[in-house]
């Protein structure tokens, strides 16, 4: 059986070679904040984009979108400000994308969901 982590850094891989195909430059993997971790960071243009991969081998339980929980939204919103503090020193546009994968299927949804109260 595969390491979860090695299956986790296959996925990221696949959807950074997606990302980079439809012309989004990546800027950084795996950014570890106090809260969590954001598995992409790209620019989309002029818009940086917090993407969160998941990778679900089947669909019977939950799809990969439904695993990005209203907690995990808060999590990687407190990580993104924090990148935006400490790394870029100023605002810019953003977005949080969700790249949804199977071991057939890749989908990708932009601007996910917003920040959570």
């Amino acid at each position: 059986m595969p390491h979860p982590r090695r299956i986790g850094d296959e996925a990221e891989d696949r959807a950074a070679r997606y990302l980079a195909e439809i012309g989004y430059v990546l800027v950084k993997r795996n950014y570890v904040g106090r809260d969590s971790e954001i598995d992409l960071i790209a620019l989309d243009g002029d818009c940086l984009v917090f993407v969160e991969v998941r990778y679900r081998k089947s669909r019977d339980w939950e799809s990969p979108e439904e695993s990005v929980s209203p907690a995990k939204q808060r999590r990687l919103w407190r990580a993104a400000e924090q990148y935006l503090a400490d790394v870029v020193g100023k605002e810019m546009s953003m977005r949080f994308d969700v790249i949804a994968l199977t071991e057939t299927d890749l989908r990708h949804h932009k601007d996910a969901f917003r920040p959570l109260p």
